[in-house]
């Protein structure tokens, strides 16, 4: 098939237009080459072309003969001020609507998108009383005192967090969040409008070699790794105790290759995805096992917060190996111990 990747300069673009490519798939690549994902003036890499996807004449030439598009294109990063609205609404937004009207001219009825875990917020939680929850805001004087849980919003008592299945509710938290959310809406109107189908990739903590070092689109695995490469000690937020997915790249790539080579007929309007490993850990284990692998210094539990983060976010991945026959392969035992030394973009 001929497969249009958007974003295919960046970490996960580039490694699942490869991973297209070792599929048998006729790949072609475009990419904006922002500066907050790329050196300053760096060109597109040979193989993509450099074209921002709001472009949209040069879209539908793109888009002539196209099969499926993987949708990788995106602003990425914190996203933890209203400030930041415009720049992820221009990017992602607009460049996601974009696309989806190129393709209604174009007549590509199939989509892959790259969504994100942050669109539920918080996660999943249950209170021994009450049962299944929305947790309470956290509140200021308990992150100043160190109580980093969020309470029931009914009793006030503890929680426990639980796995998210793609059918809970999407309630974003930053500016990022609201985009991925937004992307969503668009590719189901979409869907809905020119019966298109559209399966959406929930990532989690994506993390693996070709990670970029020390930008915006850094995740924190990446942020700790280049600590220790300085011989500096990672510095952990709240206690550690945070809960997530870290899932490797190729993993990713395996997904998304599922997901390009299954999207079809069978599925109606857009299928939501997690894409993760299914062996949460805490923030706090996670820099442990990197620190260790890089025989660099311990960690160093700061209890330090940004009071608009998530506590816990972990995902199911049973809707995946159903759907998609997907489940990730790569543990974070052994993938963070190779990340640990693996290189890095901008390294």
């Amino acid at each position: 098939m001929r497969i249009v990747v958007t974003g295919a300069a960046g970490f996960i673009g580039a490694a699942t237009a490869g991973g297209l490519r070792a599929h048998g798939h006729d790949v072609v690549g475009l990419d904006a080459m922002l500066d907050v994902a790329h050196p300053p003036g760096a060109r597109a890499p040979e193989g993509v072309q450099q074209m921002d996807v709001r472009d949209a004449d040069a879209l539908r030439l793109l888009l002539a003969d196209a099969d499926v598009v993987s949708h990788q294109a995106a602003m990425v990063g914190h996203g933890v001020d209203a400030a930041d609205f415009p720049g992820y609404a221009t990017h992602n937004d607009l460049g996601t609507a974009v696309l989806l009207a190129a393709m209604a001219a174009s007549n590509v009825q199939r989509l892959v998108l790259a969504s994100s875990m942050v669109v539920y917020g918080e996660g999943c939680y249950r209170c021994d009383r009450h049962g299944e929850v929305v947790p309470a805001a956290r509140r200021a004087a308990d992150l100043r005192s160190g109580e980093f849980d969020p309470p029931c919003p009914e009793c006030d008592r503890a929680l426990s967090w639980c796995l998210v299945p793609e059918t809970a509710a999407l309630r974003p938290r930053s500016s990022y969040a609201a985009s991925k959310v937004a992307q969503e809406h668009y590719a189901q109107a979409w869907a809905a409008l020119q019966d298109g189908r559209c399966i959406a990739l929930r990532y989690h903590n994506v993390y693996g070699p070709g990670m970029p070092a020390d930008t915006p689109y850094s995740g924190v695995a990446a942020i700790f790794r280049s600590a220790l490469r300085r011989a500096e000690a990672p510095r952990v937020y709240e206690d550690g105790g945070q809960t997530r997915d870290f899932v490797h790249v190729d993993d990713v790539v395996a997904a998304n290759v599922a997901a390009v080579e299954d999207v079809g007929d069978h599925h109606v309007g857009l299928t939501p995805y997690n894409v993760c490993s299914g062996a949460p850990v805490t923030v706090g284990q996670m820099a442990t096992v990197i620190a260790q692998a890089c025989s660099g210094p311990e960690p160093v539990v700061t209890g330090e917060y940004r009071a608009a983060d998530v506590r816990h976010v972990v995902a199911s991945p049973e809707a995946a190996a159903k759907g998609l026959g997907f489940r990730a392969r790569i543990g974070p035992e052994t993938g963070l111990r190779e990340f640990a030394t693996a290189p890095l973009r901008g390294d």
